[in-house]
């Protein structure tokens, strides 16, 4: 732009004619957003001169453009010209005209959003104590928010400048604003400035304390002992230190939880009297002025506003304080929130559903996954309290508020989900409440979906039998709210309805009620809305599953009905949005009991799911799979051999190690294929031509296991047993898969465990006669000696020990010798083969092999480690096997265990563990000899004995319910309290021993966590006396050896927080602990992040409060970078470590607040603006 035609706008700018000036105004702001927008240094000042005076025209609308102008100038214009123009904007401010003082505010505001540099605050601060103005407080704020890390010389006088100001505030708006201010002026103060403002404000009004404590988190902690007696009568602030400050607030929590239940029933009377107690203790001190004291008159009825704050202050202990829960709990405060329920003021009412539904979540939070074992456990506890929990409930749904109703139901959800069966006595009295949301013509559609989605829980989680007598009345709002019109109603009625389905018929073969009467309206509803195209995808959803359910439990009685129905879910196949759904609901109706009649559709279904085991929809092959298999076994005769041909070729393509679920579902098909159909006999030989291929490369992954193993398994079994398939030829390509091919070399150990598992159970299902002369021909290949045999050597051993477990082998003479030779074989995987087949040999027959494992552990002490291994695998096998452990129990125990407490001061860590593991699957078989056996032995002089005692522990604690547990109950404390010991292995073993009972069994060390958590944080702290340096001549390496002792106490306190979080304060494990652990070694780094991420998710109060002292550490991991020399090992762990960190970061930005944290803040803003970090964090995060 040319400066002749600057000058002309700014000429016409300042002309007389407004409308001139405004479209000039107007053509200036275009010019000043183009990125080519340039003037010199005499143009400039002139500019912005112009463009100043524009702010103080009399035409509303010029200013406003002259103000939208200031943003792209400043980007345009030199730092003197931005600081001449913020001191002229300052004059304004404090010296002009009132009319033009907003205009000035609003335009400094758009001048430090925009401006890079420090912003003159200086002629602010002079100007606020000259003269207090609500504007010049704004921006006092936004400077500091923006600039007040920058300003640390100047906050001394700030600090000072607004002291001065507390004792002369007059006016509300003013009184407003000063939270803010003194927020943005604390987040960025140092300790010592902190703690004068915190004394100076903590006496002067209590809303600053609240505002302060969000600002500055944790660091407000230390004058909690000032603060608290003070604003003991301040519910918001004790709201904020709770979040806030969680570490120091402990001492006090108990001393709030009972001020809270008291604020919580505050009447209009109590009210009264404490604002008189309150105003006179502030006229003593001569903090508030006299028009500030009689602000508030004895008539003003204001306690709902203390009430409404108590509830959300209790609803900050439930969050923050999980391990308060009991003690809520057993000392009676949870009827006094129940009794708040009929709370006259509905805002409160809500307030107080809402905090009652915190402590709902909190309970099956720290509750997961236990047992009501006792009557202190939050969940039996609660469940004491459901009867006055209905009956209060229950008034409020006859309430006519809508609002209050919806937050009834929203506590009954919580409840079901909590305590699933704890209404069966209650239904009758709540049935009532339903139908009134349901048919009342006032009900908003909020309203019938909240009572429609407790409807459905409480019938999934209920016997059906507790509802018989409630059908009529239930069903008829019900099917009336499928036809509601809007979709969200319909879709949750149609979800009940299926509930509802399973209700009136839940036995096919014998039904305690008439469920006729209800089969047709039932029909009638759904086939309405399944019928309907014109409506929403969740609607059409909802309705192809119910009618799924509706014909697979009424279908007997809907024989007329089914010609018409069914064509339109095979339509629905069809359709794309819909075809998962309408797999689905054949699938049910195929599984059912009662036979449907499907011939009129079952070409057409077929054909459809055929067509779907080549789509790339993961979910929809996995639906067709099983829905395939539920037709193939109820209407086998139905389907053509041309569509089983079809159907098994689609399945050689979905059997590999890319997808081991679905190739689980194909075998699993195939199986029934083989098995089920009898009337197509070439059907064996299909597979084996088209799916034998795609099996023997399977079994060749070293990815295979669990359930895909097990159906590798039972297809070779169904194999050959189909007709036309040869053992001989599957066991010859079972054995040939194991060989090592030129390309990829040997198979690996998880694939050589696999084949041999096939081929014991081929083995077993061709016969006996088969089975011995596979056994003998393994035999001969141990006889050879060749050392080019190895790899059939170890393949034949293996074989022998998987046979062996599953048949007696003492037929064939002298297998044991046979075995036991291998242990001279130079190659250790052979010698391990060998040491596995003999255990599981022995599990076969117990009563010829044991004796004879014994007696060479007495005689062969070098081999006593491989024999070792063999009796683990046969302690191992017996303590699962419930029928073996009687005839193990009269062996030889006594001589065992002698053997294996010999062996338990070995010097080699192998051998101790594989003794440890011994002794606790032998107390797994006879508890009561075996806990006092160990635990004699926990104050044995020998460390390694007293650490391997308690490994045996650690493996008796397994996750099925077991003899030992209540044995261990009283028992494992002298177990767990060797976490005090002096030997670092013996506390690394009490520490793995915690762990697992913690994520096995936690009820065993809850009321053990008082003591032993103490004890397990102290093991996370880096111990100088356990760092060695190793003199290696040339150079020198330090050797840590607490550190496998601090991964394990890390990954304990992980385990915890899922198990144990009641019994937990995780603000104590953070600072220190965790901040320690997050600059620890890489080993340690990686818990710790989980940990972090943990916590964000379950504790973010505990989180936020310290998340700038986190940001540090976290920060320092993500930028660091490892030696220019290393190797590709340490470059791709130290990647890990890294995502490992953003994975932490990630969890922390989702807090809500987070973002209001500046040192949190300018961490994402790095991350986010480095291309390499961002790239990563975006793919974390999309994980």
């Amino acid at each position: 732009m040319s400066n002749l035609t600057l000058n002309s706008i700014l000429e016409k700018m300042t002309g007389k004619d407004k409308d001139y000036r405004y479209m000039a105004t107007s053509d200036l702001l275009g010019e000043l957003n183009k990125d080519v927008f340039k003037v010199d240094a005499e143009l400039e000042k002139k500019l912005s001169d112009v463009i100043l005076q524009q702010l103080d025209d009399a035409s509303g609308d010029v200013s406003g453009l002259a103000v939208k102008c200031l943003a792209p100038l400043v980007k345009k214009v030199s730092e003197e010209t931005v600081l001449e123009m913020t001191n002229k904007l300052c004059d304004k401010l404090l010296s002009g005209k009132d009319q033009h003082r907003d205009v000035a505010s609003i335009a400094l505001r758009q001048l430090f959003q925009k401006s890079v540099q420090q912003p003159l605050h200086n002629a602010l601060l002079l100007g606020r104590v000259q003269k207090s103005s609500a504007n010049v407080w704004t921006l006092l704020c936004d400077v500091l928010n923006r600039f007040g890390n920058l300003m640390t010389t100047d906050h001394e006088q700030l600090l000072n400048a607004l002291l001065s100001q507390l004792g002369q505030i007059r006016q509300v708006l003013e009184r407003s604003r000063l939270p803010a201010l003194v927020t943005s002026l604390a987040s960025s103060l140092s300790d010592d400035l902190l703690a004068k403002a915190t004394t100076e404000v903590l006496f002067f009004v209590h809303v600053i304390q609240c505002s302060c404590s969000r600002a500055v988190g944790y660091r407000f902690g230390p004058h909690l002992s000032d603060a608290v007696p003070l604003s003991s009568i301040t519910a918001p602030a004790l709201d904020s230190f709770l979040l806030r400050c969680p570490r120091d607030i402990s001492t006090y929590c108990d001393d709030i939880l009972h001020l809270t239940l008291d604020y919580l029933i505050m009447i209009r009377t109590s009210l009264i009297i404490w604002r008189r107690i309150l105003i006179t203790t502030f006229k003593r001190r001569k903090m508030m002025s006299t028009e500030s004291a009689n602000e508030y008159t004895d008539d003003e009825d204001i306690s709902w506003k203390v009430r409404r704050a108590a509830s959300k202050c209790l609803s900050a202990i439930i969050v923050s304080r999980p391990e308060m829960l009991s003690k809520i709990y057993l000392e009676a405060r949870l009827p006094r929130l129940i009794d708040r329920f009929r709370e006259r003021e509905e805002n409160v009412k809500i307030d107080v559903f809402n905090t009652f539904i915190e402590l709902l979540r909190q309970t099956a939070n720290v509750t997961k996954g236990q047992m009501d074992i006792d009557d202190s456990s939050p969940r039996w506890l609660l469940k004491q309290e459901v009867p006055k929990i209905i009956k209060s409930l229950n008034r409020q749904l006859r309430e006519k508020s809508i609002k209050t109703k919806i937050g009834a139901f929203s506590v009954l959800k919580e409840l079901v989900v909590v305590l699933p069966d704890c209404l069966a006595e209650h239904i009758g009295s709540l049935v009532s409440g339903i139908e009134k949301a349901l048919n009342d013509k006032s009900s908003t559609s909020n309203l019938k979906i909240e009572a429609l989605v407790f409807t459905r829980l409480v019938m999934a989680s209920h016997s059906p039998s507790v509802f018989h007598p409630f059908i009529r009345p239930l069903s008829g709002p019900v099917l009336s709210a499928v036809a509601d019109r809007y979709y969200k109603v319909t879709a949750e009625a149609l979800r009940v309805c299926g509930e509802l389905v399973r209700i009136v018929r839940p036995n096919l073969e014998s039904s305690p009620l008439d469920f006729t009467p209800y089969v047709h309206p039932i029909y009638d509803a759904i086939l309405a809305r399944l019928a309907n195209q014109d409506q929403d995808q969740e609607v059409k959803e909802c309705a192809i599953s119910c009618m799924g359910l509706a014909i697979s439990t009424f279908g007997d009685n809907l024989q007329r009905e089914l010609p018409s129905c069914l064509p339109v879910l095979v339509d629905r196949m069809g359709n794309e949005i819909t075809r998962l759904t309408a797999v689905k609901a054949f699938a049910v109706i195929s599984g059912s009991p009662l036979r449907i009649d499907l011939s009129s559709v079952m070409e057409q279904v077929v054909a459809e799911l055929t067509t779907f085991l080549r789509k790339a929809n993961r979910s929809l092959r996995q639906a067709t799979l099983e829905t395939l298999n539920s037709l193939v076994v109820a209407y086998g005769a139905e389907i053509g051999p041309s569509a089983y041909e079809v159907i098994v070729a689609e399945l050689s393509a979905l059997i590999s190690d890319s997808d081991l679920h679905m190739a689980a579902l194909a075998l699993e098909l195939c199986c029934t294929l083989m098995t089920d159909r009898k009337s197509h006999k070439n059907i064996g030989s299909i597979v084996r031509t088209k799916v034998l291929p795609q099996a023997l490369a399977l079994v060749r992954s070293s990815l295979l296991q669990g359930q895909a193993l097990q159906s590798l398994q039972r297809f070779f079994a169904s194999l050959v047993h189909s007709a036309n398939t040869s053992f001989d030829s599957l066991l010859d390509a079972l054995l040939s898969s194991a060989k090592p091919s030129p390309q990829s070399g040997g198979l690996a150990k998880q694939a050589l465990f696999s084949v041999a598992q096939c081929v014991a159970v081929l083995c077993l299902a061709a016969g006996d006669q088969k089975c011995s002369s596979t056994v003998e021909m393994l035999k001969s290949i141990l006889g050879d000696d060749s050392s080019s045999n190895s790899a059939k050597q170890h393949l034949a051993l293996l074989c022998l020990g998987e046979i062996g477990r599953r048949k007696d082998l003492s037929a064939h003479a002298h297998i044991e010798n046979i075995v036991i030779e291998s242990f001279q074989s130079p190659f250790e995987e052979i010698k391990s083969a060998a040491s596995y087949a003999l255990g599981n040999i022995a599990v076969g027959n117990l009563s010829k092999y044991l004796p004879f494992i014994l007696d060479q552990i007495d005689n062969q002490q070098k081999k006593q480690y491989l024999l070792l291994h063999s009796l683990k695998e046969v302690i191992a096998r017996q303590s699962m096997d419930k029928a073996g452990q009687a005839e193990f129990q009269e062996s030889n125990v006594e001589k065992i265990l002698n053997l294996l407490f010999n062996h338990c001061q070995s010097e080699e860590e192998g051998v101790r563990n594989v003794v440890a593991e011994c002794l606790g699957k032998i107390a797994l078989i006879d508890p009561q000899k075996l806990v006092p056996t160990l635990k004699v032995r926990t104050a044995s002089p020998t460390a390694f004995t007293r650490a391997t005692v308690v490994i045996a522990v650690k493996y008796s604690i397994v996750e099925r319910p077991e003899r030992i547990d209540d044995i261990l109950f009283h028992e494992i404390s002298s177990f767990l309290m060797l976490i005090k010991d002096d030997d670092r292995h013996v506390r690394r073993a009490a520490v793995l021993a915690l762990s697992t009972a913690a994520h096995n069994k936690p009820n065993l060390i809850k009321g053990l966590l008082a003591e032993l958590l103490p004890l397990l944080y102290d093991q996370t702290v880096v111990k100088k006396e356990l760092i060695r340096t190793v003199d290696l001549g040339p150079f020198k390496h330090v050797v840590d050896d607490g550190l496998e002792l601090r991964k394990a106490a890390f990954e304990c306190v992980d385990t915890l927080l899922d198990s144990c979080l009641d019994q937990m304060n995780p603000s104590s494990f953070i600072v220190p602990h965790l901040i320690s652990g997050l600059g620890d070694h890489y080993d340690v780094k990686m818990p710790c992040h989980l940990i972090l991420s943990k916590l964000a998710d379950k504790c973010p109060s505990a989180v936020l409060a310290v998340l700038d002292t986190l940001s540090d550490p976290l920060e320092k991991t993500i930028n660091h970078k490892p030696k220019q020399d290393a190797v590709k090992q340490e470059v791709d762990r130290n990647e890990d470590m890294i995502r490992s960190a953003l994975r932490a970061i990630s969890s922390l930005n989702r807090i809500s607040g987070g973002d209001c944290n500046l040192k949190f803040k300018s961490l994402m803003q790095r991350i986010m603006s480095h291309p390499p970090l961002a790239e990563k964090y975006n793919a974390v995060r999309s994980e």
